[in-house]
């Protein structure tokens, strides 16, 4: 960069060089990005975290960039003092998207009064929203570009080194949300903090236009408006369908990678920091040869075919090494650093470069490439504006297309191959349009015989590579473990019964991370989750909601309570309903035709109706997962409030090994905040269930027999440990009072401050550090009417229940007398007893 500025000095005194106006792109791609992600989390809110609703938001926002970059870059050629409108920009795109932050945070609720009016008009009013500062912010570059163009030919060097240094912005950008801003700061202030950078970026081009000389009336502004040459409008189109490509590949990566890393936020930003690094790194190494390159069409034709065939080459090879050499990375790293953190996000970069950083070398060199040949020296603005609009316009079609047609009709290995083979295409058009076009010549032909011959070994790779690739390395999938797997736009889900000689069961993987099972210990929790808070329901509930479909056994357990009239269940993923028949002790939901199924985020469920519910019962994914903290801040609970029945209870799956203490803190002060009546059970060694309401709790003894003592329901419980109403009771752990004991002052998890979702790793063995500490807070339940028979009987199954607790924790610490001891002890007083059988059925293997 430094010899691009001597030379800019040498071109003329008082020329603005490119590192000034590069260090301004380098805060305002960072600024972008950093909306970018709270706006995609603030969607997720209001529209629901269907990846159709989420694509079409999105869309909006990069429909905005698209019509910025054209009608601003236009506007551009025209301006005497480029930077002072750059400056003006900046700022406004700063007070724009805070408001739109703000605005996006109180949205749910009017978005459901507009669309229950017209659905039309809710979109038309969110994508508006989104559309208007992502239209300034398309503006930037091309103004930039402006202010430092000399009309000397040099557009593509310049323009590559403003891009590098954007989109290096836009990397810092990718990561600040997860690593520092919303953690630190929660949603509102992270957007701040990013329109201190539009500000900062809006002061410095304001200095510089402040130091500059009076311009010239710029050239463009005294010509008559020429269209682009055919070779330039080529160009333009080739790098749209460029574009498509690109942004087609992101989609699949997105799948493809997540057994490799986890569903934490952290793993997603490096992910994008990734995709960014490699288009930063190859805009900003051509840009140094860009004015060299003799053929430049055939040039650009190589490197879009290149990225093609290096893309589908990656997931041929793919294997059993990655896991290796992440391993061996995040082994490297700890002992380096101390940081078992940073070893793990070490762990997901390996993972990422493996599958995401070589193609997009390779893109990111394809866009100063492109202005080569589109760009000349007197109208830049325009001609940079049409490429990056051109460019985002298609990849907002490639993003739909990929996700909503080619992966759920072909699978993510085609769908990726039918993509490289587009890329090979769109090289092979480039270098015959090089070609035609005069660059007829030794250079031009061996570029146009090396970009032929990638296109042939794309489509090899392509034909050859196995459509079941990732099926196959999922754990246990080896074989007849394979049970279920399906591909589509919301992820992969699968269904895998390991090979071994212990206990048999399934499990259910979704993006290729285990979610749950039909174990004992799965079968007894999820069973719980339903019918513990109906038998101890204070009026005669009739209406149940079941968050989360998963397996299958919380909703079919609902049709063992005979006095429910109404059962629903809200599943995001429709591959995930197909998937249910798979499972064992559902009591064929699948197929009941009294439950009704319904495709929806939970959230969006709760918003979109006013139907009030006698019972919400929640059983998302763990809460530390991308997104997932939706379903466990206090904000949630209290939406989840305004739609019970008179005396109606949420019940919320509360996992314990998932994160830390602190954060289970945090999670039980969310739901304590909103729950004025709330209690802890504890449903198995791993789970608990808060039980909260908004009227009083009262346990009373002869209800709950009555209703433990349905056929159903006792068989349904009976099979999974639960013996009787009072081995029910003895799962009683505390009330309100000791939750918020527990709780202590940890702030609650909220919308704007989700830091769960941002929280440290899990400490090894938590479980046996934040079990004892609940189980500590245990008190006599609150039972009216209870008889000294019923008392002593909870006693007892008290004494059991605590018994394989003790057992289990020794376990967990290599504890092995103990563990002996008291598991002996269970054998004894309840050998016949399923849950505990089936853990010494494991242990006995």
């Amino acid at each position: 960069m430094k010899g691009l500025d001597a030379q800019a000095a040498r071109d003329g005194a008082g020329t603005l060089t490119t590192s000034r106006p590069a260090a301004l792109l380098f805060l305002s791609g960072a600024a972008a990005l950093v909306f970018q992600v709270l706006w995609i989390k603030q969607l997720s809110l209001v529209v629901g975290v269907e990846v159709s609703a989420i694509a079409g938001a999105v869309s909006a926002f990069f429909l905005g960039l698209a019509l910025g970059g054209w009608v601003l870059g236009r506007r551009a050629d025209r301006l005497r003092r480029p930077l002072r409108f750059y400056a003006l920009l900046e700022a406004a795109v700063a007070v724009s998207c805070v408001a739109v932050t703000w605005a996006l945070a109180h949205s749910a609720a009017p978005f459901v009064a507009v669309e229950a009016r017209s659905g039309a008009a809710a979109w038309l009013l969110v994508g508006l929203v989104v559309a208007l500062p992502s239209f300034l912010m398309g503006g930037t570059l091309p103004v930039l570009l402006r202010a430092v163009n000399r009309q000397d030919g040099g557009a593509s060097r310049r323009g590559g080194i403003l891009y590098a240094a954007n989109t290096c912005g836009a990397i810092l950008g990718a990561l600040l949300p997860a690593f520092f801003l919303i953690p630190r700061f929660g949603v509102q202030g992270a957007a701040l903090a990013a329109a201190g950078l539009n500000l900062l970026a809006a002061l410095g081009a304001w200095a510089l236009d402040q130091k500059a000389g009076e311009p010239a009336v710029p050239a463009a502004a005294r010509e008559a408006s020429r269209p682009l040459s055919g070779e330039a409008r080529l160009a333009v189109a080739l790098y749209a369908v460029a574009g498509g490509i690109a942004l087609g590949y992101e989609v699949i990566w997105s799948q493809m990678i997540v057994p490799f890393m986890s569903t934490r936020a952290f793993a997603f930003a490096i992910v994008l920091a990734t995709y960014l690094t490699g288009l930063a790194i190859g805009a900003a190494l051509y840009s140094r040869v860009a004015h060299r390159v003799r053929h430049p069409s055939t040039v650009f034709g190589a490197l879009i075919a290149g990225a093609g065939l290096i893309a589908v080459l990656e997931v041929a090879v793919l294997g059993r090494w990655l896991i290796v050499a992440q391993t061996y990375a995040e082994a490297a790293i700890v002992q380096w650093t101390g940081s078992a953190f940073a070893g793990m996000c070490a762990r997901f970069a390996v993972a990422a470069a493996s599958f995401v950083l070589a193609p997009t070398l390779l893109l990111g060199a394809a866009f100063p490439a492109v202005l080569r040949i589109a760009v000349g020296g007197q109208r830049v603005g325009r001609e940079v504006g049409a490429v990056l609009a051109c460019n985002t316009l298609g990849g907002i079609a490639g993003t739909l297309l990929t996700g909503f047609v080619l992966v759920p009709a072909l699978g993510l290995v085609r769908s990726l191959g039918i993509l490289a083979a587009l890329a090979a295409l769109v090289g092979a058009a480039a270098a015959w349009r090089g070609w035609r076009g005069g660059a007829a010549g030794s250079g031009a032909t061996t570029s146009g015989w090396i970009t032929g011959l990638i296109g042939l070994a794309t489509l090899a790779v392509a034909v050859t590579a196995r459509a079941d690739q990732f099926a196959r390395l999922l754990p246990g999938a080896s074989g007849a473990g394979l049970v279920f797997y399906e591909e589509s736009h919301g992820g992969t889900v699968a269904v895998v019964e390991p090979a071994g000689n212990g206990n048999r069961f399934r499990r259910l993987y979704i993006q290729g991370v285990s979610n749950s099972g039909d174990a004992m210990p799965s079968l007894r929790y999820m069973r719980l989750q339903a019918l513990l808070p109906l038998i101890v329901h204070n009026g005669e509930p009739r209406s149940a909601l079941v968050v989360g479909f998963g397996t299958g056994i919380t909703a079919g357990a609902l049709s063992q309570y005979r006095p429910l009239e109404k059962r629903v269940v809200a599943e995001l993923l429709p591959a995930v309903l197909r998937a249910g028949s798979s499972f064992q002790g559902t009591y064929q939901a699948i197929s009941d035709p009294g439950l009704e199924k319904r495709v929806q985020d939970g959230r969006r469920a709760l918003q979109a109706s006013a139907e009030r519910w006698d019972l919400i019962t929640l059983e998302p994914p763990p809460p530390s997962a991308a997104g997932v903290v939706n379903l466990y801040s206090r904000d949630f609970y209290a939406l989840a409030a305004s739609r019970l029945a008179p005396q109606g209870i949420v019940a919320q799956w509360l996992p314990l090994p998932t994160q830390n203490e602190e954060d289970t803190r945090a999670l039980v002060a969310s739901f304590i905040q909103v729950f004025p009546h709330a209690q802890l059970w504890t449903s198995e060694l791993h789970e608990m269930l808060l039980v909260g309401s908004l009227d009083p709790l009262v346990l009373d003894a002869a209800k709950i027999e009555a209703r433990y003592g349905q056929p159903d329901t006792a068989a349904a419980l009976k099979a999974v440990g639960i013996p009787s109403a009072a081995a029910l009771l003895s799962t009683w752990v505390t009330d309100r009072a000791g939750l918020a004991r527990f709780a202590g002052d940890t702030p609650a998890v909220t919308d704007d401050r989700p830091g769960i979702e941002y929280a440290t790793w899990v400490r090894p063995r938590e479980i046996t550090r934040v079990l004892p500490r609940m189980l500590a807070l245990r008190t006599e339940p609150p039972l009216r009417g209870a008889s000294d028979a019923l008392r002593a009987d909870m006693e007892l199954e008290r004494a059991r229940l605590d018994a394989f607790y003790r057992a289990s924790l020794a376990a967990y610490v290599g504890d092995r007398e103990t563990w002996g001891r008291e598991l002996n002890r269970v054998a004894r007083d309840d050998g016949d007893n399923a849950y505990y059988r089936w853990f010494m059925a494991g242990a006995r293997k």
